[in-house]
């Protein structure tokens, strides 16, 4: 089938990010049937090695330039830029990051496209990409979007657990803006996937009768290979983008509050922040006895395979986490909240026991003792988790169900 596929975030290198992670290893399967015409934007972290390496993946590749980001005035100005851009988003039924991202050059391309019958369907690999489909394409192709994450959702986790940087903004979103705009452009697509059943029944409110498929994401397992023994020991790691308020707030829980606990009982216990553009808040927990900010690694499973436990302490967020399924690929006992396990099936009965739950300062002292104490307990939480991973995410499997709903 000729797959007409728009991702204004520049999906290569597969490592940037999660949206890059899913949008590149969707690709990647689909590319071995379908002929694949990717409409992407490309930003100045982008370099031509990696918009070479790119169009080897695609039957054409088709860039365009990422629009800068509105400047933030103060004062006056600033303020009136805000109630601006704000107003226009409650006109439109879109967020504003949507908005600055929109790029007419794109809309007209992708009008021409579409209008001369050169694909058979349109994905959107993430929802901020729906803005270039219009109502009525759906009529002639077969409209698919890849949501990725509730927006309503995240928005609504942040403030639930207290994690928002903004909380005043966050909430007249949420009130005013938000629900309509997931409610809207779903009613454009054949198809809405997601990655969680949580995401799901949020969408089904919006569209009781809509067909939304659950696709979780996936582990490339060349890259996340299984550990070749259990190194012991205290050592602590938290794998993920240090500029994302969600994991920022999760690292920030933990060195501050868990870790000094855990270092009463295990004065050597370290705690390793592992990812890149760590924002100043969280270079400043390097000076928190026992905690190291690498910043960018070449390799995310060198420090998994090296840490005695992985914890995803997320008290945000939303959808399916890589970061937890990476680390169960690596062989890595994890010890992770509900939002951290959300979507897996790891401590349920009749399931083999996969991972720890925690969610409260107690419960995850506890979780990383016995850890720690118990050898046999790490190698079957490694043993499972790996197996899990293996048999139900892996790309492979996530490319065929998304390759299902793009030829039915």
């Amino acid at each position: 089938m000729n797959i007409l596929m728009l991702s204004s975030t520049f999906p290569y290198p597969p490592t940037r990010g999660g949206t890059e992670i899913r949008t590149f290893n969707l690709l990647k399967y689909l590319q071995q049937r379908h002929q694949i015409t990717l409409v992407t934007q490309r930003h100045s972290g982008v370099t031509d090695t990696e918009v070479a390496e790119l169009r080897q993946w695609v039957k054409e590749l088709v860039i365009f330039t990422l629009p800068p980001e509105p400047i933030q005035l103060s004062g006056i100005k600033g303020l009136f830029g805000k109630v601006s851009r704000f107003s226009e988003s409650l006109i439109k039924a879109t967020p504003p990051n949507v908005l600055y991202r929109y790029s007419p050059e794109i809309q007209s391309w992708v009008d021409e496209f579409v209008r001369s019958g050169k694909c058979d369907v349109i994905t959107c690999e993430h929802s901020v990409n729906e803005i270039y489909v219009r109502p009525e394409f759906k009529n002639n192709v077969k409209t698919i979007v890849d949501i990725h994450s509730s927006v309503y959702g995240w928005i609504r986790d942040h403030l639930d657990m207290g994690a928002s940087p903004n909380a005043l903004r966050d909430r007249l979103y949420l009130n005013l803006l938000l629900e309509r705009y997931e409610k809207r452009y779903s009613a454009k697509f054949n198809y809405l996937v997601v990655t969680t059943e949580d995401d799901k029944q949020q969408f089904l409110k919006y569209r009781a009768d809509a067909k939304i498929p659950v696709i979780p994401n996936g582990v490339d397992l060349e890259l996340f290979p299984y550990r070749a023994s259990d190194p012991g020991g205290h050592k602590l790691a938290f794998v993920g983008a240090m500029d994302a308020s969600h994991n920022i707030d999760a690292v920030r829980f933990f060195a501050l509050e868990v870790l000094p606990e855990l270092q009463k009982t295990y004065p050597d216990t370290s705690f390793s922040i592992v990812g890149a553009r760590p924002t100043p808040e969280v270079l400043a927990l390097a000076e928190t006895k026992g905690v190291i900010v690498t910043g960018k690694v070449p390799s995310m499973v060198e420090y998994l395979h090296e840490s005695t436990v992985c914890v995803v302490p997320l008290r945000a967020g939303y959808g399916i986490k890589n970061k937890t399924l990476e680390a169960m690929a690596a062989g890595t006992p994890v010890v992770g909240s509900d939002r951290g396990l959300e979507g897996l099936a790891v401590d349920t009965p009749n399931v083999p026991l996969r991972a720890l739950r925690a969610n409260s300062l107690p419960e995850y002292i506890n979780a990383i003792s016995r850890l720690f104490e118990n050898p046999e307990l790490r190698q079957e939480l490694s043993k499972n988790g790996r197996y899990l991973v293996e048999t139900e995410y892996t790309w492979e499997r996530a490319g065929q169900l998304y390759e299902q709903v793009i030829t039915d």
